[in-house]
């Protein structure tokens, strides 16, 4: 079936209805939804999408580069108008948008990967808001006389389904209501006679009896000649959007019911049993699946099917349906796919789905910061008040509880002179701070709430983290004073804002073969590399015949996480070192960076939370990379508990943690002369300042 079959006669060739069912005619002169009575549809261009909305209050003339507000005048988020539509709503994502609007105009697929929080679904909501309404459809079903497995579709303008489902029930009620006037008359007749003439009250009834059920179970047949409205856009004032995210095939594909009752008359028509799924409700809509890989393949292969031929038969795919007995006409599909996923989506994706939506669509990266301009931070505040509307019983916010919470924007980008794009863990922190106030009812959200907030919505990870550093202290397994030979503090992050600190040790032994290096703690692939690569360091360095010996490294209290990422090659450098040269390290320093088998320190990531963490444990000195300084915006709380220390090459990273000046002068010079002089400062490795968090 063509998905634009929409007049009257192509539906009637479609269709064998039987004699007494009711005209097209009667029904639409019933009040068809014509065209210059429809909704009117808003004149606002695509062009008007989202981030170039204007922030509709008072601005600043000279705006201050430092001003947290972006010379913003309010006293408070409730001065902030909030656009109505949800596409002006966007922030950021300038490249996703660009590309959403290119895709609307056109009607072309799109997946979008990236990081949870950044928008997907957003934006995905926002295209069905910027597809034209005016071609919506209803899908009816009706029953096939002539093979009740098969049953008939058809497509009819949105609005009109409902008024010819209500003409075939007037038009069975008119039946049924004959059929029954002619039953009582029967019956009084045969009763009459049975208790009058012949005298015989039982037979009577009996006979009344029969006559009852065979009307009754004759009535049937008219009734499943009234079609099912599978799909009803009456009351759609938007073209339809359908997040199937984690659907299962009967409601992502359609499906059909259990009929427990199959035989002897009293089943339910097949064509009342049809269920229809996700891709037949978005027709001419918008299709959104987020972890698209999460669907199996079979669902995958359907999927692909549907956008390629545009239709898509419904039958059983649960194991609680009627199987595949019954399968219906092709329904219509026409719909714009947003597949969403992260990283790891494009791994388990069925190819050929990737290559139909690459083939007819767009693919795009999520960004997960944004630079920090006076604009952007003006959106930021623009935010905040989005969310205490959408809320609607939040208190609004403050200047200053709203500069606090582009402070810690700022921190959670990770980058300096940048955002965070990851508005739904931000959008989590504003309903917190608002819950805080509205629990002390306060007329506004203050700056002191959004700072109790970000002490109450810390991540499972950083809770975790926080318990490791107080048990540690309890058993006195944190050791932050005093040298110690072959001991390092170490820091890692767990999740994505959770550091913690994990000791490194050392021990040089005799080896009964061949020598080499044993690293524990559940090391995996990463980290296992970045042994190997400390390893090639100290072989060159060392002036022992390493092949007489084993240098075991563990990591300590790993747990069942293991260790992954290696941000701890600088550590365990510094350990082994240590224990081969005997030489004591400052247990009041803790560090973290890469290795390059050259001995420079590259940049890794999650600086701002170890340094946090180290600050927690008692540590007074924390070494980064030189590339990594840009990246550090620790809380002001930590600020005078800590030096940070950036270093180039692990020459540096010797120098300040070991201790005993003789040795440690010589061995440092020894180093330099290996493995090449110290990198100037300024000119540490070029690249992201902000990889993946190690």
């Amino acid at each position: 079936m063509s998905n634009d079959t929409n007049t009257d006669d192509s539906l009637h060739e479609r269709e064998d209805s039987p004699d007494d069912a009711p005209s097209e005619e009667g029904i639409d002169d019933g009040g068809t939804l014509q065209h210059d009575e429809a909704e009117e549809v808003d004149k606002k261009t695509i062009d008007d999408l989202g981030s170039d909305v204007e922030i509709d209050a008072d601005v600043a003339e000279n705006v201050d580069e430092d001003d947290l507000l972006g010379g913003l005048q309010i006293e408070t988020t409730d001065e902030i108008p909030v656009p109505d539509r949800l596409v002006d709503q966007v922030i950021g994502q300038e490249h996703a948008r660009d590309v959403i609007m290119k895709a609307a105009k056109q009607r072309r697929h799109v997946m979008m990967i990236g990081s949870p929080g950044t928008g997907k679904s957003m934006l995905a909501k926002a295209m069905s808001e910027l597809l034209p309404r005016e071609e919506l459809q209803d899908v009816l079903v009706y029953h096939n006389p002539d093979d009740g497995n098969r049953p008939k579709v058809r497509t009819v303008p949105a609005g009109k389904g409902d008024q010819i489902v209500e003409a075939h029930k007037e038009e069975a009620r008119k039946r049924n209501q004959m059929r029954s006037f002619l039953m009582w008359i029967i019956i009084a007749v045969v009763l009459g006679y049975s208790l009058i003439i012949a005298q015989q009250v039982l037979l009577g009834i009996l006979a009344a009896g029969i006559i009852y059920l065979a009307f009754r179970y004759g009535s049937r047949g008219s009734d499943a000649m009234i079609p099912n409205l599978i799909v009803n856009n009456a009351d759609q004032k938007s073209a339809p959007f359908q997040d199937a995210t984690g659907a299962h095939a009967g409601a992502l594909l359609g499906d059909v019911r259990h009929d427990p009752f199959q035989s002897g008359g009293m089943e339910t028509p097949s064509h009342d049993r049809v269920e229809p799924g996700a891709i037949h409700k978005s027709n001419k809509g918008v299709l959104f699946v987020d972890e698209i890989n999460t669907l199996d393949v079979r669902s995958q292969q359907h999927l692909m099917t549907a956008i390629q031929e545009g239709e898509f038969s419904i039958t059983g795919q649960s194991e609680r349906s009627s199987g595949a007995m019954v399968q219906t006409e092709p329904v219509p599909t026409d719909f714009i796919m947003i597949a969403a996923g992260n990283l790891d989506a494009m791994e388990n994706m069925h190819p050929a789905l990737r290559s139909r939506i690459k083939g007819y669509g767009y693919e795009v990266y999520m960004d997960d910061t944004i630079e920090d301009t006076p604009e952007m931070r003006r959106k930021y505040a623009r935010f905040v008040a989005q969310e205490v509307t959408n809320d609607g019983r939040l208190p609004h916010f403050t200047e200053e509880a709203v500069e606090e919470l582009i402070l810690e924007a700022r921190r959670r980008a990770g980058r300096k002179g940048h955002l965070t794009l990851e508005f739904r863990n931000l959008g989590g922190l504003v309903r917190v701070a608002g819950d805080i106030a509205r629990g002390e009812n306060a007329e506004l959200t203050t700056r002191d709430h959004v700072l109790q907030a970000k002490r109450r919505a810390r991540s499972i990870e950083q809770q975790i983290a926080d318990q490791y550093i107080e048990r540690r202290k309890d058993y006195e397994l944190s050791v932050n004073d005093g040298f110690v030979t072959g001991r390092v503090n170490g820091l890692a992050v767990m999740g994505e804002d959770s550091g913690i600190m994990l000791p490194v040790m050392a021990e040089v032994t005799p080896s009964q073969g061949p020598g080499q290096v044993i690293a524990t703690g559940q090391l995996k692939e990463m980290a296992e590399e970045s042994v190997q690569n400390v390893s090639a360091i100290i072989k060159k360095f060392s002036n022992q015949d390493l092949s007489e010996m084993d240098v075991h490294v563990q990591f300590v209290q790993t747990g069942q996480q293991g260790v992954d990422g290696d941000s701890a090659s600088i550590t365990v450098a510094t350990a082994v070192i240590s224990a081969l040269e005997d030489i004591p390290i400052d247990q009041s320093v803790a560090m973290t960076g890469s290795l390059s088998v050259r001995g420079d320190v590259l940049p890794v990531g999650g600086v701002t939370h170890k340094i946090e963490a180290a600050a927690k444990a008692g540590c007074s000195t924390v070494i980064i990379p030189a590339a990594n300084e840009q990246d550090v915006m620790i809380e002001d709380e930590y600020k005078e508990m800590v030096d940070i220390i950036p270093v180039s090459h692990i020459s540096e990273v010797l120098d300040v943690a070991l201790e005993g000046e003789p040795e440690k002068d010589s061995l440092v010079d020894r180093l330099k002369s290996i493995t090449g002089s110290a990198l100037n400062k300024g000119q540490g490795v070029k690249g992201p300042s902000s990889p993946s968090p190690q």
